[in-house]
């Protein structure tokens, strides 16, 4: 999060099968709905949705915790946008703290992921949804968002525990969606277009981190 307010991102929720393909992309014409968008909204049809299971997670081992839905946005990825970008978040505050927060419907904002002191991973959202963490919608469309307890002024809030976990966590993810493990593709909230939060800070150690996702990249799974 990198400051305590919430990350206002303009990000435009579509209610659930609020728009219909077909009959109704035809009556406003294609002036107002583009091929691509067309192409995105083609599980809002009745009937057209994928399976989900209730408690599902992505990546093994974390826990499930759902956030409030005003908080992210129901999708079809990477079917409907892909995902090539991995964004992380400090907190700003405790573990709980950012539960609660995301699971507030007037917060505005969470993520898919936090990572607790202790290395202990709780998903929020699933991947495959549009999490409002970002400040940026592109962002938040193309990307997965992992925040970590703690504050950014505080170097001793980022454990051994914690890096090691969120590595792995990275790690899978850019497995799953062919990502790249650079620093074009694996990113700070701060180098978000158009944000103005702060986080990780300065004491989050990118060298140590990218090569801890690297050698967790290249481990078996």
């Amino acid at each position: 999060m990198g400051q305590r307010k919430a990350s206002k991102d303009g990000d435009r929720k579509v209610g659930r099968r609020a728009l219909l393909i077909g009959g109704t992309a035809a009556a406003v014409g294609t002036a107002v709905l583009a091929r691509d968008e067309l192409a995105r909204l083609w599980w809002r049809v009745p009937g057209v949705e994928k399976p989900r299971k209730d408690g599902e997670v992505d990546f093994a081992g974390a826990r499930w915790v759902a956030a409030s839905d005003a908080n992210w946005r129901r999708a079809d990825r990477p079917d409907d946008y892909g995902i090539d970008m991995v964004i992380i978040h400090v907190t700003q505050g405790s573990y709980d703290s950012a539960v609660k927060v995301f699971q507030d419907p007037e917060h505005g904002a969470a993520a898919h992921y936090i990572v607790r002191k202790d290395g202990h991973v709780t998903q929020m959202i699933r991947e495959l949804d549009v999490a409002y963490h970002a400040g940026n919608r592109d962002y938040n469309e193309r990307s997965v968002g992992i925040e970590h307890e703690g504050f950014v002024d505080r170097p001793q809030d980022l454990t051994d525990e914690m890096y090691e976990a969120s590595a792995r966590l990275t790690a899978r993810i850019c497995a799953r969606y062919d990502i790249p493990v650079d620093r074009e593709h694996i990113i700070g909230h701060v180098e978000v277009p158009g944000t103005d939060h702060t986080d990780p800070g300065e004491h989050w150690d990118w060298d140590r981190y990218m090569k801890l996702v690297r050698a967790a990249r290249t481990a078996p799974a």
